[in-house]
């Protein structure tokens, strides 16, 4: 029930981004997504629901061909199978929330 940030090992995504998995159920995953500045998230889709939190920094996000830049205290919403990908604009922090969980990042 109690997970502390300080006991997860950051798992290395793409060149620059690093990958914590916060806590988890069937149904639902928290993960907190570190970038360097200029560290991209490359385009991709999943069947799950997505909504991003921006905790710290800045990032151009692009969802479905529709690109914004969005800052600290923002959100994103990423429907099933929507193509999408971001940039760090800045060193930054986003909180993913997904539906259902994904296991792909369990293994």
């Amino acid at each position: 029930m109690f997970t502390f940030n300080k006991d997860i090992v950051a798992t290395d995504c793409e060149p620059g981004v690093t990958r914590k998995i916060l806590s988890y159920s069937d149904d639902l995953m928290m993960c907190e997504i570190t970038f360097e500045k200029g560290a991209k998230g490359y385009f991709h889709s999943h069947k799950h629901l997505q909504i991003t939190y921006i905790a710290k920094g800045s990032f151009e996000f692009t969802i479905d061909g529709e690109t914004k830049v969005v800052k600290q205290g923002d959100s994103v919403y990423m429907p099933s199978d929507a193509v999408h990908g971001v940039t760090a604009l800045e060193e930054g922090v986003l909180v993913d929330v997904f539906n259902p969980i994904r296991e792909d990042f369990l293994k």
